[in-house]
């Protein structure tokens, strides 16, 4: 599917007819785009548009690079990452002359987002340049919004961790295996989230050499800084998140190495406290003839003496040296 916008007065519009209006076109948006489209809009801007296998390169010479007085850029962009299961995939973006060529297999929130705030406000895109940094800005932004719920999602998962309330060890073991599962999905967002920023920390410093060619965009110079600064703060911020996640999950682990070990030093302690007792009716269990308390009268009652003295003396024990 092709889109194509148009600059009227420093907004974007679409347009319906590509072809009727590819003087004044300053943005094309392919979104799966078969071909048959990729060739018609080769022939339009004079570069060959990677194909989704290149782009899915991970070298920088295949995801950066200048071709016939072109810039070809390709990042890894999140898609529906309002969930902890974001679908990354690569989009390319390409300068020819004034034209900027958008290429993607999914759809990122910012390029949903952006185009609408375009075309109500004056945005200042009036070129493929000034298109690109503002539709950067617009992921970032949405990237720092992922970052963070994941940060505030993380808050949850540590108080429920350190401040859980039930008493019940069944309803504790299964809470502790849905935190678990929790942290296993916040890592796995917050690793993706690295894994684009490391891509956009890239082409932000690639775009920086591009626009400082231009010896009149200062401003662009500047904003294209601005973004790369951001991606930087951000990077930083999703590498202390992976910190305090990797925390988490030791201290999940933790938790559940105390849980069990509670539970088998009550079952130890259960064992020596029967012990004693299992003992003593061990011995006058035993069917031999000569047993000097066997035919006493007072010989039951000592025996039900002596097992509960030898239970209660080592649970008084452990009591006294805090073992319970």
């Amino acid at each position: 599917m092709i889109k194509a916008f148009v600059a009227d007065n420093d907004r974007l519009r679409v347009v319906s007819d590509l072809l009727a209006n590819k003087e004044r076109v300053v943005w094309i948006d392919l979104l799966a785009p078969t071909k048959e489209e990729e060739g018609a809009i080769e022939r339009l801007i004079g570069v060959d548009i990677p194909t989704r296998e290149e782009m899915e390169e991970i070298e920088i010479s295949s995801r950066l690079y200048a071709e016939n007085g072109s810039y070809v850029m390709t990042a890894t962009l999140p898609a529906h990452s309002d969930g902890d299961r974001p679908e990354m995939l690569p989009v390319t973006f390409v300068l020819a002359g004034t034209r900027l060529v958008t290429v993607r297999y999914h759809e990122p929130r910012a390029f949903a987002t952006f185009p609408l705030r375009a075309e109500k406000t004056d945005t200042g895109c009036t070129s493929g340049e000034t298109i690109l940094i503002s539709l950067l800005e617009a992921i970032v932004d949405r990237l720092a919004d992922v970052l963070e719920r994941a940060s505030r999602e993380v808050v949850d998962i540590s108080q429920d961790i350190f401040q859980s309330t039930e008493k019940k060890a069944s309803k504790r073991d299964r809470d502790f295996q849905i935190v678990l599962h929790r942290i296993g999905s916040k890592e796995d967002l917050v690793s993706k989230i690295q894994d684009s920023l490391l891509t956009l920390q890239r082409l932000a410093g690639f775009l920086a050499n591009v626009v400082s060619q231009d010896k009149q965009g200062k401003d662009l110079r500047a904003r294209v800084k601005t973004i790369a600064r951001d991606v930087v703060s951000l990077s930083d911020h999703a590498s202390f998140q992976t910190q305090k996640i990797t925390f988490l999950l030791d201290a999940t682990l933790g938790m559940i190495n105390i849980q069990q070990n509670a539970i088998i030093k009550i079952v130890s302690v259960a064992a020596v406290v029967f012990l004693p007792p299992t003992l003593v009716a061990s011995i006058y269990g035993m069917n031999f003839d000569i047993m000097p308390e066997l035919r006493w009268f007072f010989g039951y009652p000592l025996a039900l003496g002596l097992m509960i003295l030898s239970a209660v003396l080592p649970f008084w024990f452990f009591r006294r040296k805090g073992w319970l």
